[in-house]
Formats: structure tokens, C-alpha cells, sequence
């Protein structure tokens, strides 16, 4: 009888599962009608992805529903083999969790990818056959164990042994693994999205090495582990923790060597071992905390933030630790002056710190609560012989038409130039002229125009320009206008490169750029060198998600040597061209060099929009959607 009522009450019991397949699915009728019916029949609430490559599925319900929906899934061939992760656990703590978490309702979708690896829309996936092999929680746990030293088949003895967490910051915040002897990176990541961007960037760390990798329940490892191996030769040995820390913690109850929680995408928020030692701080008090339950979010990026009870208030909003990094303290309000983007810090208000609280310069500050949603950031970067407020004015159609999707800040470049005014006039009319004092007045050259005029600026200039135009000169200019003179502008890029990592610290972030002519010639140049010489470009932010060249030009001129314009990579920055047409208007910048700039990246990111107006940029139908398209990928 006792027995009977233990099965009962176990059938009654409410539990979550987890499991994912990467597999071929030519056709999703079949799949997306047996997930729709199995799951509503056995009332099974939360998400289930189908992509062409697979399955991934984390759902909630009754114990015995869940044991049901398992053994049908299993008689399919294609879900042979599958690792079934089934945790009882109580029901959602409140319905914000439940709502957040995905478990209000059944959500079956198709997707393009089951978890997006790069946040760049244009860049094909790794092969998934190419993964890293798995290992299940006792090989893990043996390697760790033996700081680095597995059967000789499998890694290399003489290499030396690194831990990679492929998981966001604010799950590493509360929980990872900590072993003597063994490096654990832990890339401090927003997203998953930014992944390929930190090994990118961190490459020297894993090269040559084994690396092990984990995440919550393996699927993020598949993609992950993919792409490093993609990078060829002395990445070749790497692992990933099959089934994720849950199995591994299953195996392990008393946390082995993962410390703290495992933050988990279902209701139960996060799981622990039976330690009970606490890896997480408060935002504020910094104050051991680890519980997620009140969903606390940055004001910024929406990331997930600790902050205990104590230090919760309503209505104040908080900023992470990343958006700090990216001077997200304090409000910055753009003025100009002189044409240049300067910032004017407000007063905020914050919270106050107790006095006996561990202190935290992680200090939250107020602002509407009903504030819009984040628009696109975009550093616009004007053409030669501009300004920050002339390219404005040119760009206001543009502006108004992305002003729900983007921000356009504007900002001159550092090289001053001399004013230029031309005598064909004054020339004219003494050639014309049969006086005997003509031939000396043509000897005589002519004042310069009376009117003031704003300052122009360049990014690049010519090998022997003279900085400065300290008295606003004008400089009388023989010749008439020359249409290649870009092509003798190749000196200046250093100073152009440092002023600009100066206005990603003090105004940034920005999410893209938006160069125009010789703007459009100082992007591709800064993607280059972001590309050649990352290390030092991101390690003050200067993070270029994608870039829109107008009117553009090669870049190869802007190198220093032909050395090191034959060092020039394949950029793999996405990328949208946007230039005139053969037989288009513009007058400045022939078709064929904006075509040599989009040469210059990988043909997988980057789309080529062609009008038939001169040097501008057009945002007239169907040139503004296409624009619209490629920038709403990145929200």
C-alpha cells in the first residue's frame, strides 16, 4: 500500500527536461505536427527548436508525462542515441520566473540555427561533424584529476591542459570549475553570440594546448568546440564534458571540481551540489548572493544582475559589469563644440551603501523605468574635406528614416586642413583683358574669399601635409579639382586610429560604423587593422560588429609597405557596399574602386547595394529597406 502511494505521489511529481540532437532534417512537417500533438496531449509547457540540423527541447510537466513523451521520442531512429536529462523538481517559484523561463505556454519553432554561435548573420557555421570529442563526466573529472594527463591516444601528454567555459558572465558568476594546476578561462562573455569573437581574440591561449571545454548541458560546447578546431593546425585537441555540468554534478553530488551553482534556462533557475559555499557577490554591497529569483536586469543590455535583498530598491535600475567597462556609469549628453563630440556627466542618483557592506564600485544609478528599447549605436565617420555637421545634415534623410532601429553619431576627424579657394575667375578676366597692366596683375594672386567658413577635416592626407590650420589659412589652389587626389592620401592613419580608440572610450560603445568616401576608406582600414592587430584594438572596446561603406575606396595604399599589403587578410567583418553604378552619377569615386574595397571582404558577410545617383547615400525605396534589412540582423 505504502508503495502504491510512493508511486502515486511520484507520478503527481513535476519535473523538467532537457535534451538536444544534431541531425539531419530534410523535412519538418512530420516533426513539427508529432512535438505540437505529443506535447499538448501530455500537457508539457516550454520550447522546442527545429532546425535543419537538429533538435534542442527543455520542457516542463508531470514526471510520468515527461517518462511517456521520452519513450515515443525514443522510437525514433533519428533520436538514437540522444542523452535524456530528466531532473524532478518543484514547480515554477512565481510567474514572472515561469513567464521569463519560457514555461507559461508550449513554444514549438523552427529556427536557422538551434543556438547561434556569431552574432554576425552572414557567416556560415562550422561543421558539426567536426565537434570535439565528448567526454563523459568520469573522463572529465580523470583528466582534471590528473591536472592534464589522459591515455596517450587521445591527448597529447606534452600539451598543456586549459579549461574553457563557453557559458555568459552572469553564469559563470555564480558557478565553475576550479582546479589546481589547470587555467580556467572564463571569456566573460554577454552572449553566446560573442563567443567566436573572444577566441578570435584569445587564440595564443588555445593553441597548441588541450582544451576542455564545458556549459550547462553540452549543446553550446557542439557549436563551440567546432568552430575552434575549424581554425586548423594546434587546434586540433579539443574536448568538451558531454551532458554539460548537470551530468556532471549527477555524477558528483558534492560539486567535485565545480564550485558554486549551475545557472540553468528552465524555471528551477539554478542547481546546486551539497556544498554549500557560495561563488557569487552582490552587484552593489559585493556581498556573498547567488539567486537569480528576482530577475534583476542591467539597464543597458538586459543582462541578467545580482543584487540581494537588501540592496533591491524599486524603480532603480542597475548597470553590469560590462556596460561599466564601456563607461555605462554615468549618463554621457552629446554636445559639440568646435564641430567635436564632447560629454557633460549628469548627477545621478544612486543607492546608498552601508557602511558596514564589503564596498563595490558597481554602483547602480536612476533613470526611467518606461525607457525605450536599445537602438543600434553607429560612429559615422565623414568623407575628405568635411565635418561632423556637414555629413549630419547630409545624412538628416537617413537619420529620420533608421531612427526606431539606429543612432548616428557624428564626430570630425583629426586632421585639420588649410580652407581652399580657387582664382578661375580673377584669372579669366585678366587673360581676357588687352590692358598693358594685365600681365602684372596676373603675377598678382588674389585675396581669398571674405566669408567664414566652418573647418574641414581628413582622415588620411598626403604624405607631405603640415598639421595645422592654426589661423584658418587659406590656401589658393592652382590647379583645378583633381577626382583621384584620394589616391595620394595615404598618410595619417595612426593618428586617425588612436583618436578614434579615444572616442570609443569616451562615447562608446558603438555596434558599427558608417564611413562615407575617405570615412568609408578610414572603416575598412580600422576592420583591417582590428583584424591583423586585434589584441591591442579590443582590449579598449573598439568591438566593430559590422560596417556600412559609402562611396568607398581601396585600401591597400594605406599600408606602409608592400610587404604588408600582401599580409592583407580576407576581412571577415560584415559588411554592406553601398556605391554607384557603372553607369551611375558619381563623379568622385569610380565604381570600379568601391569595388575593389568590397573585394577586400569575405564574400559569406558582406552585400553590395549598386544605385544610380551620384556620391551620396541614397535612402529612397528599395535602397532604404535593403539598408534597414541589414541592420535590423544585429538587433
Amino acid at each position: 500500500m505504502e508503495h502504491k502511494k510512493e508511486i502515486e505521489g511520484e507520478e503527481d511529481e513535476y519535473g523538467v527536461l532537457l535534451y538536444y540532437k544534431y541531425a539531419q532534417i530534410p523535412v519538418f512537417d512530420d516533426l513539427l505536427a508529432f512535438y505540437n500533438s505529443n506535447c499538448s496531449s501530455l500537457s508539457l509547457l516550454g520550447r522546442v527548436r527545429l532546425s535543419p540540423h537538429g533538435v534542442n527541447v527543455t520542457v516542463g510537466g508531470k514526471l510520468s508525462a515527461l517518462r511517456k513523451h521520452i519513450a515515443t521520442v525514443e522510437s525514433n531512429s533519428l533520436f538514437h542515441g540522444t542523452d535524456f536529462k530528466l531532473a524532478a523538481c518543484g514547480r515554477p517559484l512565481n510567474d514572472k520566473v515561469a513567464e521569463e523561463c519560457g514555461f507559461t505556454s508550449l513554444s514549438v519553432r523552427i529556427v536557422k540555427e538551434l543556438v547561434t554561435l556569431s552574432s554576425n548573420p552572414l557567416l556560415k557555421s562550422p561543421d558539426i561533424s567536426d565537434a570535439g570529442k565528448h567526454l563523459s563526466a568520469v573522463e572529465f573529472h580523470s583528466v582534471l584529476e590528473r591536472a592534464g594527463q589522459f591515455d596517450k591516444e587521445s591527448i597529447d601528454n606534452n600539451r598543456e591542459l586549459v579549461l574553457l567555459d563557453a557559458r555568459n558572465l552572469y553564469e559563470t558568476r555564480i558557478g565553475k570549475f576550479n582546479t589546481p594546476n589547470v587555467a580556467t578561462l572564463d571569456p566573460g562573455i554577454r552572449q553566446y553570440s560573442d563567443l567566436p569573437s573572444w577566441i578570435d581574440d584569445n587564440s595564443d591561449q588555445l593553441q597548441g594546448k588541450s582544451v576542455l571545454m564545458y556549459c550547462t548541458g553540452g549543446i553550446r560546447c557542439e557549436m563551440a568546440s567546432a568552430y575552434i578546431r575549424s581554425k586548423g593546425a594546434g587546434f586540433e585537441n579539443v574536448f568538451q564534458l558531454y551532458g554539460g555540468i548537470q551530468r556532471y554534478l549527477e555524477q558528483f553530488p558534492d560539486g567535485g571540481f565545480f564550485k558554486g551553482k549551475n545557472f540553468v534556462f528552465d524555471h528551477r533557475i539554478s542547481v546546486g551540489s551539497s556544498d554549500a559555499n557560495i561563488l557569487g557577490t552582490c552587484l552593489l554591497c559585493g556581498l556573498s548572493f547567488d539567486d537569480y529569483s528576482s530577475r534583476l536586469r542591467c539597464s543597458y543590455c538586459r543582462m541578467l544582475v545580482l543584487v540581494c535583498e537588501t540592496c533591491q530598491r524599486k524603480g532603480s535600475v542597475y548597470v553590469c559589469e560590462l556596460c561599466q567597462n564601456h563607461h555605462k556609469g554615468v549618463r554621457l549628453i552629446s554636445s559639440t563644440e568646435n564641430g567635436r563630440l564632447s560629454s557633460t556627466p549628469q548627477q545621478i542618483e544612486t543607492e546608498t551603501v552601508s557602511s558596514d557592506a564589503k564596498p563595490s564600485p558597481q554602483l547602480p544609478w536612476r533613470q526611467d523605468v518606461d525607457s525605450p528599447p536599445r537602438k543600434l549605436r553607429i560612429l559615422c565617420l565623414h568623407g575628405f574635406r568635411q565635418n561632423a555637421s556637414s555629413f549630419k545634415g547630409r545624412t538628416a534623410s537617413l537619420a529620420k528614416k533608421l531612427k526606431n532601429i539606429a543612432e548616428l553619431v557624428f564626430v570630425d576627424a583629426p586632421h585639420e586642413l588649410p580652407f581652399i579657394y580657387q582664382s578661375s575667375t580673377f584669372a579669366e578676366s585678366l587673360h581676357n583683358c588687352n590692358s598693358p597692366t594685365s600681365s602684372l596683375l596676373q603675377q598678382i594672386r588674389p585675396p581669398p574669399p571674405l566669408e567664414h567658413c566652418k573647418k574641414k577635416f581628413a582622415w588620411f592626407v598626403a604624405p607631405d601635409f603640415i598639421e595645422k590650420n592654426e589661423g584658418g589659412e587659406w590656401k589658393m589652389e592652382e590647379s583645378p579639382f583633381d577626382p583621384l587626389q584620394y589616391q595620394q592620401q595615404t598618410a595619417g592613419f595612426d593618428e586617425s586610429l588612436a583618436y578614434i580608440k579615444t572616442v570609443y572610450a569616451e562615447e562608446g560603445p558603438f555596434d558599427g560604423l558608417l564611413g562615407f568616401s575617405q570615412g568609408a576608406a578610414m572603416a575598412a582600414a580600422l576592420v583591417c587593422a582590428q583584424q591583423t592587430r586585434r589584441r591591442s584594438l579590443t582590449a579598449g572596446g573598439m568591438e566593430v560588429r559590422f560596417v556600412i561603406l559609402c562611396s568607398g575606396f581601396g585600401l591597400t595604399k594605406l599600408m606602409q609597405s608592400e610587404e604588408e599589403q600582401e599580409r592583407v587578410p580576407m576581412l571577415k567583418c560584415p559588411s554592406l557596399h553601398i556605391f554607384g553604378s557603372e553607369h551611375g552619377k558619381d563623379r568622385q569615386i569610380a565604381n570600379q574602386a568601391s569595388r575593389d574595397l568590397a573585394s577586400l571582404f569575405d564574400d559569406g558577410c558582406s552585400l553590395i547595394i549598386e544605385h544610380d545617383s551620384g556620391h551620396i547615400i541614397p535612402t529612397r525605396p528599395p535602397y532604404i529597406d535593403w539598408i534597414k534589412d541589414f541592420l535590423r540582423r544585429f538587433l
